[in-house]
């Protein structure tokens, strides 16, 4: 069995450069965030010591990580190639330490893949419970405060 790893995980890949912005970041930072906003937006765009994860508009990266300061939903839009999936990797990398809360959306997906499932044997010996619950990465997020990515949802049946 081949046990070789594609590509490490952002907050894994780029841990150290995490790691040194967490410790100089003095600015407030938002509930469950590792880091400030300006931190995160030095993150993705780089600067001195820091890799720029994203090469563009600062501007846009901006308003996303703003977006997301306020506590509301973040809709990437574009054309493939154009790096959504990485910004939003290397956002929940720097926001929650985790990008690992993933939903892939494929014309397959089902409503408990979002919401939540069972675990039928726990549910017929023990009735429904919250130990009977399968809880998908967006229970997992809204429980933990993380950012959950939900990815080509326009492939998702409705």
């Amino acid at each position: 069995m081949n046990n070789a790893v594609l590509r490490l995980h952002a907050e894994d890949q780029f841990q150290q450069e995490l790691e040194t912005l967490a410790r100089a970041d003095t600015r407030p930072r938002p509930p469950n965030w590792r880091l400030s906003p300006w931190a995160v937006t030095d993150y993705i765009m780089g600067r001195e010591g820091i890799s720029a994860k994203y090469i563009g508009d600062r501007r846009l990266v901006e308003v996303a990580v703003a977006t997301l300061a306020t506590d509301r939903a973040l809709l990437l839009l574009g054309l493939p190639g154009t790096a959504k999936t990485w910004v939003s990797e290397h956002l929940a990398a720097a926001i929650s330490g985790d990008s690992t809360l993933l939903i892939q959306g494929t014309a397959g997906t089902e409503e408990s893949a979002i919401r939540y499932g069972w675990n039928y044997a726990r549910l017929i010996n023990e009735g429904p419970s919250e130990a009977a619950m399968v809880a998908s990465p967006i229970i997992r997020g809204m429980r933990d405060g993380k950012i959950v990515r939900l990815e080509e949802m326009t492939r998702m049946p409705s």
